[in-house]
């Protein structure tokens, strides 16, 4: 079998991206063989038991360095569970290792990352019906749904490029607010909506929340006027708008402006936990490496402001028991939240505080790594 590598340039730089149909030769490959497995991973590490950590796993990956986490691609390869066939544990722990170490020898930004995702999805739009059976994820992708990026979620490449594309120096006084993974299920142009105004439609019984907070620079805490919010999240039935027939288009979404005083507040509804999308290869991967396909309750967010870096991130309901196993490995502790009690308002139970800090550019480009200082947000998010 050979993998035929993918060339694209960006930025002016030729790179190297194994194509989309690569990865599930390996898969299907694999599928049926019962080779013994090399021992990659050290028996005491924990290859094969379920991360209960959510990226603290003991051990490190082959090449790991010390700028970025040096346990998170452990933890990715020790959430295969002990039903995945010796093969499988195989391959797939080579394919996690060598496809991290790449990204970060590299250092392969979000920007860059997303390029070859819809470099792929186009390429594969355009192919002929026989290609598109060959790339599955190809197929299923569309401006609903992005197959080929929650792929790589499953094996935590989005997660371990959102770290290397917003990480910033240790020794910084104080920091934005950290980011967390896009998804596959944004969607550009959700409506503009005034503060206080809520995203929720068509249902009464989900737990009504109103959330509220401040967006400022993260060096001087000044307040900062023009800041959008692009919020999204599920219904309580665990499905995006997109996924649900009985939902009204661009339902649970919104994008709000802030004033002068940075201030911001709308209603949405307290998030459910919610299985991902398990009828393609994302699901396939998950079976065959006999994980879960459960993700912690989260509220999505891009917040951007004219001459600021966007910040891409998540937050999580704190009480929720996916929190430490996330099948996509986007927790981060200062994204855990708790809703609190709302006392005296028929529109909310619940009530949910949280402020963002912004870098400017300037910022970022003193703190961030190179390459990390383009615009992150999807076109026309802002």
């Amino acid at each position: 079998m050979t993998l035929v590598p993918h060339l694209i340039f960006h930025s002016g730089k030729l790179e190297h991206h194994l194509e989309p149909q690569a990865l599930f030769q390996v898969v299907m490959a694999t599928t049926d063989m019962t080779y013994e497995p090399l021992q990659l991973v050290p028996e005491e590490h924990g290859v094969g038991e379920q991360n209960k950590s959510n990226g603290t796993a003991n051990g490190n990956s082959t090449k790991s360095t010390s700028k970025f986490d040096p346990t998170f691609t452990q933890a990715v390869v020790n959430a295969t569970g002990p039903k995945a066939s010796p093969r499988i544990r195989k391959v797939f722990a080579s394919l996690i290792t060598h496809l991290h170490d790449f990204a970060r020898e590299n250092e392969i930004t979000v920007d860059e990352w997303m390029a070859g995702v819809e470099m792929c999805l186009q390429r594969y739009l355009r192919a002929p019906s026989d290609n598109l059976k060959i790339n599955e994820a190809g197929r299923m992708s569309d401006d609903r749904r992005n197959e080929g990026q929650l792929v790589c979620d499953v094996l935590g490449l989005e997660s371990l490029v959102d770290e290397i594309t917003y990480k910033l120096a240790t020794d910084a006084a104080d920091e934005p607010t950290t980011t967390a993974i896009l998804g596959p299920f944004w969607r550009k142009d959700a409506p503009r909506r005034e503060m206080g105004e809520t995203t929720v439609t068509g249902i009464e019984n989900g737990d009504h929340t109103f959330m509220h907070g401040t967006v400022t620079d993260y060096l001087t805490g000044k307040p900062i006027e023009g800041a959008e919010l692009d919020v999204w999240h599920t219904a309580p039935n665990g499905l995006y708008e997109q996924q649900d027939p009985d939902q009204v288009d661009m339902n649970l979404r919104g994008r709000f402006t802030t004033g002068k005083d940075g201030k911001y507040n709308f209603y949405c509804l307290r998030p459910t936990s919610y299985p991902i999308p398990y009828d393609g290869p994302a699901g396939k991967i998950l079976q065959l490496l006999d994980r879960h396909p459960m993700r912690p309750a989260h509220i999505h967010f891009i917040v951007s402001a004219p001459g600021y870096k966007p910040i891409v991130t998540q937050i999580f309901d704190r009480r929720d028991k996916h929190i430490t196993d996330d099948a996509v490995f986007a927790v981060k502790e200062s994204l855990i939240v708790d809703f609190l009690p709302r006392k005296g308002d028929p529109k909310a139970d619940f009530e949910l505080p949280y402020n963002f800090k912004m870098a400017t550019y300037e910022e970022a480009k003193t703190h961030s790594l190179e390459g990390t200082t383009e615009t992150s947000a999807p076109e026309g998010s802002s």
